[in-house]
């Protein structure tokens, strides 16, 4: 409705009139103005609507127990394991990722970075010549 609105007002500014044919409505007149308000106005109560029965609706599916989104791919099992092993430093984020069959970033999404000990690099012996 603010874009409609504004647009009819540029318009009459530029001493320019709309003129909607399917409609029949005629900006330079008075009745024509009047009637272009009033659909901008059942516009925006469409809209409003629209947005109510949406959220009416994902709230009653949410009191039945339904989850938006995607399912995980990675199920709960698979998801600990992988942490285990790239908290362990058993495995690479890539290798989990193969072993798994799922993307790299996938494995990155699950990891728990609150609980992730911070990566050190292995130490190595060094041999003295």
């Amino acid at each position: 409705m603010p874009h409609l609105v504004t647009l009819g007002a540029e318009l009459r500014e530029r001493g320019t009139g709309l003129h909607v044919i399917e409609q029949g409505i005629d900006t330079v007149t008075m009745e024509g103005r009047a009637m272009f308000g009033m659909l901008s106005v059942f516009a925006e109560l469409q809209r409003e609507l629209i947005v109510a029965n949406t959220n009416d609706g994902l709230a009653s599916a949410r009191a039945r127990g339904r989850v938006g989104g995607r399912r995980p791919r990675l199920t709960a099992d698979q998801s600990a394991l992988a942490q285990r092993l790239y908290d362990e430093r058993e495995k690479t984020v890539q290798q989990i990722a193969d072993m798994s069959g799922v993307p790299r970033s996938m494995v990155y999404g699950h990891l728990n970075k609150a609980k992730t000990v911070p990566r050190q690099p292995k130490k190595t012996k060094v041999t003295k010549p």
